[in-house]
């Protein structure tokens, strides 16, 4: 579904992202692990349009998004959860769904918003409330929830649990895991390697803009050697 082919990211003469190669098939869940700074953000920025790539190229069931402005990709189905909740906060629930479906070629958004809320119900309690009053945890399932008012085919996910405290990031894995089983395609960007590696399909480990490692779950905590060479004694053998 996903195709990334030898791109090269950067700013200036700081490389970000180092020839870089890997591929996201229907229905997959992936994800992408590696320290700070390996490029992972870097790498969702550049697929979503948002950072011009130096070499190689992108594409997308086919079609080449390299040079494609995001509002374009964004209407071919793929959408994208940034980190840090990033929702509008004066605005209400309901006002930040409907803004998630201008993306969307659905005749009838409420309809979506109602499928939404089925998902996600504790934010239909929260409807008419201001977003920038919610949790931590309800204002990143919003920010989920506005991504899917698009109606993606494709979700990237950009480390959704940033931040939150521990019982919070088990109900926001919850929802992803929900979301998963619903068919839905997705890769994530996600610094709770242990709970990530619970619901994905496959992984790739990052390093200095580089795809060192890519393998099953299983195969990323057999490499515990490996990995704590950069990443820190966070997995666990």
């Amino acid at each position: 579904m996903l195709q990334v082919e030898g791109i090269s990211v950067g700013y200036g003469d700081l490389v970000i992202i180092d020839q870089l190669s890997l591929h996201v098939e229907k229905s997959e869940m992936v994800a992408l692990i590696g320290a700070n700074g390996a490029g992972k953000t870097t790498l969702q920025r550049a697929i979503c349009g948002l950072e011009p790539l130096r070499q190689g190229k992108i594409t997308f069931q086919g079609k080449i998004l390299s040079g494609m402005p995001t509002y374009r990709i964004v209407k071919l189905g793929l959408a994208m959860v940034p980190s840090n909740a990033r929702v509008f906060g004066k605005f209400t629930v309901d006002d930040n769904l409907l803004m998630g479906s201008l993306a969307s070629s659905s005749p009838n958004p409420t309809d979506k918003r109602n499928q939404i809320y089925s998902l996600f119900p504790i934010l239909q309690e929260r409807a008419k409330q201001r977003a920038d009053t919610l949790s931590g945890g309800e204002r990143q399932m919003l920010a989920m929830a506005r991504a899917l008012m698009a109606e993606p085919q494709f979700l990237l996910m950009d480390e959704p649990t940033a931040g939150l405290a521990p019982k919070l990031v088990g109900e926001v894995f919850g929802f992803i895991a929900r979301l998963r089983g619903t068919g839905l395609t997705i890769f994530i960007v996600e610094e709770k390697v242990e709970q990530v590696l619970k619901v994905s399909d496959r992984t790739y480990v990052l390093q200095n803009g580089r795809v060192i490692f890519e393998g099953t779950p299983e195969a990323v905590r057999s490499s515990g050697k490996l990995l704590r060479a950069y990443i820190g004694n966070i997995i666990k053998d």
